[in-house]
């Protein structure tokens, strides 16, 4: 406004006075629709009142939650209609140590857990398969690991383990995970490594992180609990990788006292 009254001032000499006023009242005019508008809609929102939500008219009415029960489920009510069926290949190796073993396998599968069991000569697998007996519903895993732990090359009474105890696995890696770059002489010597002289460096292993190890030429299983398991892994990663037996002995030693310690 001061701006347009000098302007007028400045503009009398020249007789542009009535135009200058002209504008003046236009903005006077839009200013005052502007203000109108404001209050029109200040008025209209404190006299419109708030709706309630519906949450909180469900929170001022008193509703009494009950809560859910869960009762447990039998082993009837777990086990279903369809029977399932496991399969596991037998490497040609192991056909003749499995013929004379067949009674030791046929026993714990077939009498404590309840399954059915038999070899396929065509297809040269070892087939089970859930029966109307069958009371736990994880046996026919624990029968499909025991097998597959006999065909990979671990003795018998090794393999029972699986089956009486819950807390094991089997773990099966190459050297070619570890390090990609041996070949020829120096995969041999890798695995020269891990074996020791006559196997001294291997039994050490096993005794002191209480797991079993095959060595089946550059494929390593290995058969344990998972943490004892991890430093087994870890023993042979560091002998594949280059390090002498020596040291690491002392750390796996180190870790093992730690284990026990903690239990």
């Amino acid at each position: 406004q001061r701006r347009v009254r000098e302007a007028v001032v400045s503009t009398q000499s020249t007789g542009e006075f009535q135009t200058f006023q002209h504008y003046f009242k236009q903005i006077n005019l839009s200013a005052h629709t502007v203000m109108s508008e404001d209050q029109a809609t200040a008025g209209s929102s404190k006299t419109t009142p708030k709706r309630a939500r519906p949450e909180e008219m469900e929170l001022d009415e008193d509703v009494s939650v009950k809560k859910p029960s869960f009762p447990p489920i039998s082993a009837d009510k777990l086990k279903s209609d369809k029977s399932e069926f496991r399969k596991v290949p037998i490497p040609p190796h192991r056909f003749t140590p499995l013929k004379e073993n067949w009674m030791k396998i046929y026993t714990p599968v077939v009498e404590h857990l309840k399954l059915q069991i038999r070899f396929n000569v065509k297809t040269r697998n070892v087939e089970l398969k859930t029966s109307p007996e069958t009371a736990d519903v994880g046996s026919i895993q624990k029968a499909a690991d025991f097998v597959r732990a006999f065909a990979l090359g671990f003795d018998l009474e090794d393999c029972l383990a699986l089956i009486r105890l819950d807390d094991l696995f089997l773990e099966s890696f190459e050297i070619a995970d570890v390090k990609t770059t041996l070949k020829g002489d120096h995969l041999a010597r890798a695995i020269g490594r891990i074996a020791g002289k006559g196997g001294r460096t291997k039994y050490t292993i096993e005794n002191v992180t209480k797991t079993r190890i095959v060595l089946a030429d550059s494929k390593i299983h290995i058969l344990g609990s998972f943490q004892n398991m991890r430093i087994a892994r870890t023993a042979i990663c560091n002998l594949i990788l280059g390090s002498p037996p020596a040291k690491v002995y002392g750390k796996m030693r180190t870790v093992a006292s730690r284990m026990s310690e903690r239990f």
